[in-house]
């Protein structure tokens, strides 16, 4: 890739304050896109990886968002045209992991992952639909999951939430071909990321190991979303890519 392969284009990174979504955000900008970084509720985390961003020569804007909302999603879609006049790429990349014994989720935490996951992927699309069009080299990369694939126990609505993903990545790039934005998704598997504290590895991290006998990084992750964002990945369009080291081979 040219080390500026993305000069002139301006990414949305939802998530972006931790882990995958801050080795995105990072990678996008390393590349030359200005990025919108988005957290939840975490400014000190956004502010940081703007701050990381501009000590690197590049440009960044924080902004908190909860991807369901739709009011706060335009607000920040709004702020983002405001800062730096366009959108190009959309990373789809927030998410919820739960783990949960399918007899004891409860309607409210599975309509919460959804939320997060489907919804959250459906607004932040829409809202930023009008730009990418105009882009005319718009990119959506929505992030999947392994275990969407390989199974696991207690992801019931986890796993639906991610092949929900898979679909609606099939569905835009049908919709969206006419208007040249590119349409992927990402399945990230086996990544060595920062965990809450006592929070257990996840059930399918313990099911199965890469061909290479170690955990990926976020930042192999961020490489193949920077590779679909740019010049590189404009004849690749509703694919899933998986990115696990050949811990599931398709």
């Amino acid at each position: 890739m040219s080390e500026q392969e993305l000069e002139g284009r301006v990414a949305l990174v939802t998530g972006a304050g931790r882990n995958i979504g801050r080795s995105i955000a990072l990678a996008l900008a390393a590349g030359g896109a200005a990025v919108v970084v988005n957290a939840r509720s975490n400014k000190a985390e956004a502010d940081s990886v703007v701050k990381d961003i501009e000590a690197a020569g590049g440009q960044a804007l924080a902004v908190l968002a909860e991807v369901s909302d739709e009011v706060a999603v335009g607000r920040m879609v709004e702020a983002a045209v405001t800062r730096f006049g366009r959108i190009d790429v959309l990373v789809n990349n927030v998410a919820m992991r739960r783990e949960t014994a399918f007899d004891k989720i409860t309607l409210d935490e599975w309509h919460s992952v959804l939320r997060v996951i489907l919804d959250g992927a459906f607004i932040c699309t829409q809202a930023c639909l009008p730009h990418l069009k105009a882009s005319g080299s718009g990119a959506i990369i929505n992030l999947g999951g392994l275990s969407a694939h390989s199974g696991s126990k207690d992801r019931a609505h986890v796993m639906t939430a991610k092949m929900g993903v898979i679909g609606f990545t099939h569905a835009l790039a049908h919709d969206l071909a006419d208007h040249k934005v590119t349409v992927n998704c990402v399945a990230p598997g086996l990544i060595a990321t920062a965990r809450h504290v006592n929070a257990p590895e996840p059930q399918h991290h313990q099911l199965h190991q890469t061909l290479f006998g170690e955990r990926g990084r976020p930042e192999d992750i961020a490489a193949m979303v920077r590779l679909l964002a740019g010049p590189g990945g404009r004849f690749v369009t509703g694919q899933t890519i998986h990115v696990n080291g050949g811990a599931f081979l398709t």
